[in-house]
């Protein structure tokens, strides 16, 4: 082989090959990380990617998802151009059509039923990525609409309220100067990679580290002090032991409690109740287990918790176990302290990066006055006062029941009804709706019941804004050309308000004018960001210093960590706890009919929601839909390692192969979300989820699980 075929096959970028670096960045899992990318191009294709060394947030490394980016780009089932449904819905029958063509259906239907019943009628929602939402958000307003909905109904935004009600603003672990980590549901290794750099680095300089999980997770196994087994939705009972246990020895910092927490003589009262007596029964942990992780927390110097956002929520009681944990930086004094939680505020498109932009003002400029209920703002009236959103997990219901008022269309970016609950009736809801559009990268399912059908383009083929923690911020560039006729979501936006003529101006007048208006406030302008192939440091920004927040006073009702909550308090309609308390997280279903509790939350490296499940050498990880299983229950049914078996409840069941693993506690099934052909979500009820945010109580759901014959196949 000569050198230039051996450059060629080795992809080096030089001017022999004729291939470039161009820095971009994957946003797969958007908004976790947005790591950035070296993508080899050449005329226009991707080759391959790898790190960016010169990125502030990942330098050079990337996750096995995102290694994944030419095979998630270059999918077989992207969508190339603009369709028209011309079969049943469902059946995936479409014709080709141009853009004039449907954005001119779009507005002339959309302002059809507007004409008739009203904005409302019409709902918007956005999906999967989070990087378009203040354009959608404002184009719903200026359509005349609060029903403005996100896949962030169930997902991510329970923890965050759960902050906000107790602090009012978003806090993260302090890790680099924590001398304690409680990792409650941490596990980077298959979730937030970055993370494990971090702990590990610290781990080496003496931090020790309580893991608070269900499964045995590569975590436990690397970087483990003490780990606590709790059954899944019994996060809150452990917490509040825990606290109790601290109260009783004279183990809470009582100057900062004095000073700055709200509530603790109602909260001291409360936790009283779990003890010694009962914690083992609630939880499934040993009282001494939770006594020593009680003495760890009070010799140590400074504590973190990393909480997970996405694992924690998902019960009936997500909320209010997710309060009970964040309650011990408050009774430690370690919130808005060295080594504790910091306080942060949000940045842009949920990004943390130490500064503040316009987006809101923007996102909520044209926000209008409704003389009708928001969907599920009735039934989860506490997501709505926080949130200003519709809560999806209602919407279904609306849809086929029309109370209180019909929803005649919607209009979806990324919207994907495997997100909900018992998502047949998701399904059936979208089949019975008058216009349907969805724009999206691929052709799923929910796309296939669209009567427009919209081709967007990946990070890769689009430019736009980026903030990273550390206070920098990244214009980025399109880096290699867009596949088909697609268009960015909020190109599709704006050019969309001018054919509709919604009377917006600003949003008529691009992205790109939008995000000159959302960083007007910073010390840096969009002629220097373009000019930039890497992230720049904002200037002009002056980090937080801890105590500080608490000095001003916190942003809630009594300026301080609040463990009673006020808002809540002072809503007695909403009928909701003040106090952080705790419920059991199972549905009413039969246990004996049911006696596996189903955690559907798990992550897998290969795996994110759906996205992955057709990029074929991620999917090869693991090729069929599998449930971890114990190895006692696998030795009760007689099963081994490839074995068929249903998982099923009252409402649906799904055919898998089961993995038995020393990692899962008896009596729990762990499954991986997102198989069409093994939908979990169709298990879940839509009436089992939290009242106070409105998530589904995905990783604690009764179900059965019974042997299947070897060669049956998987059947959705």
């Amino acid at each position: 082989m000569d050198s230039l075929e051996a450059l060629k096959k080795a992809k080096i970028a030089c001017p022999e090959t004729g291939i470039e670096i161009k820095h971009t960045v994957c946003a797969i899992c958007s908004p976790a990380y947005n790591c950035g990318v070296n993508a080899y191009v050449k005329n226009g294709k991707l080759l391959k990617v790898e790190g960016m060394d010169e990125h502030p947030r990942n330098q050079g490394l990337l996750c096995t998802k995102g290694q994944s980016g030419r095979g998630y780009v270059c999918r077989e089932d992207r969508i190339l151009t603009p369709l028209r449904r011309v079969g049943e819905r469902g059946e995936g029958k479409f014709e080709v059509i141009s853009w004039e063509e449907a954005y001119a259906e779009i507005a002339g239907r959309l302002k059809a039923i507007r004409e008739e019943d009203g904005a409302d009628a019409v709902a918007f929602v956005g999906g999967y990525n989070k990087w378009h939402r203040p354009w959608l958000r404002r184009f719903a307003h200026s359509f005349g609409t609060m029903n403005y909905g996100t896949e962030s109904s169930t997902c991510m935004t329970a923890g965050w309220m759960a902050w906000k009600i107790a602090t009012g603003q978003l806090a993260g672990p302090d890790m680099e100067h924590c001398d304690l980590l409680l990792g409650w549901a941490f596990d980077p290794s298959y979730s937030g990679y970055l993370k494990a750099r971090t702990a590990e680095r610290q781990r080496s300089r003496g931090m020790k580290v309580i893991i608070v999980d269900p499964r045995v997770t590569p975590t436990v196994e690397k970087m483990c002090d003490l780990h606590l087994r709790p059954y899944p939705g019994t996060d809150g009972a452990l917490a509040l032991c825990i606290g109790n246990i601290l109260i009783e020895n004279g183990w809470v910092d009582q100057p900062y409690i004095d000073r700055y927490v709200h509530g603790f003589e109602q909260y001291a009262a409360y936790v009283k109740q779990f003890n010694s007596s009962n914690i083992e029964k609630l939880t499934g942990v040993p009282y001494e287990q939770v006594l020593k992780a009680a003495r760890m927390i009070h010799e140590s110097r400074s504590m973190a918790i990393n909480e997970n956002s996405a694992p924690i929520p998902h019960h009936k009681n997500g909320l209010q176990n997710y309060r009970a944990i964040m309650a011990l930086t408050a009774l430690t004094g370690n919130y808005d302290r060295e080594g504790g939680e910091k306080p942060t505020l949000h940045t842009f498109t949920h990004q943390i990066a130490g500064f503040t932009t316009r987006e809101d003002e923007f996102a909520d400029g044209t926000e209008p006055e409704n003389d009708k209920p928001v969907v599920g703002s009735a039934r989860f009236p506490l997501w709505f006062h926080m949130e200003r959103e519709m809560q999806l997990v209602d919407l279904p219901r609306q849809i086929l029941e029309e109370t209180p008022y019909p929803i005649r269309a919607m209009f979806a970016l990324g919207f994907n009804y495997r997100m909900l609950p018992e998502d047949k009736q998701a399904k059936e809801a979208l089949r019975k709706l008058d216009f349907f559009v969805n724009a999206d990268l691929f052709m799923t399912d929910t796309a296939k019941l669209a009567d427009i059908v919209l081709p967007v383009c990946s990070s890769y083929e689009r430019g736009e804004l980026m903030t990273y923690p550390g206070q920098y911020a990244w214009y980025t560039k399109p880096a290699i050309d867009r596949i088909g006729k697609s268009k960015s979501d909020a190109e599709i936006l704006c050019e969309l308000a001018r054919r509709m003529q919604l009377g917006d101006p600003e949003l008529e007048a691009g992205y790109e004018k939008n995000i000159e208006f959302i960083i007007s406030n910073l010390d840096l302008t969009m002629e220097e960001l373009k000019k930039s192939d890497v992230p720049l440091h904002v200037p002009g920004i002056r980090p937080a210093k801890p105590g500080e927040r608490l000095e001003k006073g916190l942003l809630t009702p009594t300026g301080k960590f609040e463990l009673y909550s006020e808002l809540i308090a002072s809503h007695p309609e909403w009928g909701l706890d003040a106090l952080p308390t705790y419920c059991d997280p199972l549905d009413d279903a039969d246990p004996e009919s049911y006696p596996y509790i189903l955690c559907s939350g798990g992550r897998l490296p290969n795996a994110i929601h759906s996205r992955l499940h057709k990029v074929k050498w991620l999917r090869s990880m693991r090729l069929d839909p599998t449930a971890d299983i114990s190895e006692e229950d696998a030795k009760a049914m007689g099963l081994k390692e490839g074995d068929m078996v249903e998982l099923y409840t009252e409402r649906a069941a799904i055919t898998v192969r089961v993995k038995p693993s020393y990692r899962i506690k008896k009596g729990v099934i762990v499954f991986y979300h997102g198989y069409s052909e093994a939908d979990v979500n169709a298990l879940m009820s839509q009436k089992h989820v939290d009242p106070y945010s409105g998530f589904p109580a995905y990783n604690s759901t009764r179900c059965g699980m019974r042997k299947k014959d070897t060669d049956e196949k998987i059947r959705n």
